[in-house]
């Protein structure tokens, strides 16, 4: 498998990338540099950090800033201006420390919106998971350092999650009905020889896809058995996330960083911070909506 340059964007924090099979748009982030992508147009320009995000069921879009989740309405532009977006806040995590922020979250099958913080300075385990379901806000996990990847297995009774300085991908009982987890475990680790874990999606096969940042790859697992299965090279350092899309689902879109990269690091991957895609023999699990 091949992964093809779609956009050669030098984000500095390219990230949170999601499907919106409605439409057939990919929308993504550079999180640094507070901006929406939908495809390989900038979308929107904020005044925050933009964290995290997913298509709601109205056409509109959720998203996770710094501290608080927002509605978004894609199409709501003055004269087709990224700046000119406006955020409408739902909820705030006044719970948390002035020192981190939201990072990776997905949408679980029932609609439920799911993310973690992060300590900005990526040393202290201070960040949480929490769920929020439109209305309430559910604390899920704490003793987080670097919140990231979520799937949900192809019965949804699985949920695996990373905390990337673990370099863990564990595994927790899913109770859909109430968006509960429980029993957690190792499902894989990934040795330090590969590099980091970081965002992470699933396919209808039961196999775990996972973005390593400082590895130039992308990796597929089995999270029954903790086997790699797959590596697929990417031309960027600092690969970060990855979610299936296109007509038949089989398309692997690719998000990367420029981000803490040297001169020389940036010399030998010099796409690095650019959107790519792969095509794949397999279909991926859906973005799941906010209801």
């Amino acid at each position: 498998m091949q992964a093809e340059l779609i956009l050669d964007a030098k984000a500095i924090l390219g990230e949170g990338p999601a499907w919106d099979s409605k439409t057939q748009t990919l929308y993504w982030l550079d999180i640094l540099e507070k901006r929406i992508y939908a495809g390989t147009r900038i979308l929107a320009q904020l005044d925050d950090l933009v964290c995290c995000i997913a298509p709601r069921k109205n056409g509109n879009l959720l998203v996770g800033t710094r501290l608080s989740f927002a509605d978004l309405n894609p199409f709501d532009q003055t004269q087709g201006r990224p700046d000119s977006v406006q955020l409408t806040v739902l909820a705030s995590l006044d719970s948390e420390l002035p020192t981190n922020r939201l990072n990776d979250g997905k949408c679980d099958p029932a609609g439920r919106f799911l993310a973690g913080t992060m300590d900005i300075n990526e040393k202290d385990p201070n960040g949480a998971l929490y769920s929020f379901d439109g209305k309430n806000i559910t604390h899920l996990l704490d003793g987080i350092t670097i919140s990231n990847g979520l799937a949900w297995s192809v019965d949804h009774k699985t949920f695996y999650y990373i905390d990337t300085p673990t370099r863990e991908i564990k595994a927790f009982d899913y109770d859909l009905s109430s968006g509960q987890i429980a029993n957690p475990r190792v499902a894989i680790h990934i040795p330090e020889s590969l590099g980091w874990p970081d965002g992470m999606t699933s396919d209808t096969d039961g196999n775990l896809w996972i973005a390593i940042w400082g590895g130039a790859q992308v990796t597929k697992w089995n999270p029954n058995t903790g086997e790699l299965l797959e590596q697929i090279p990417v031309p960027a350092l600092h690969t970060s996330s990855c979610v299936f899309g296109g007509k038949d689902m089989n398309e692997l879109y690719i998000t990367s960083a420029r981000k803490n990269m040297s001169e020389a690091d940036l010399k030998k991957y010099p796409l690095s911070g650019g959107l790519f895609k792969v095509e794949t023999n397999t279909a991926g699990m859906p973005t799941f909506e906010f209801e």
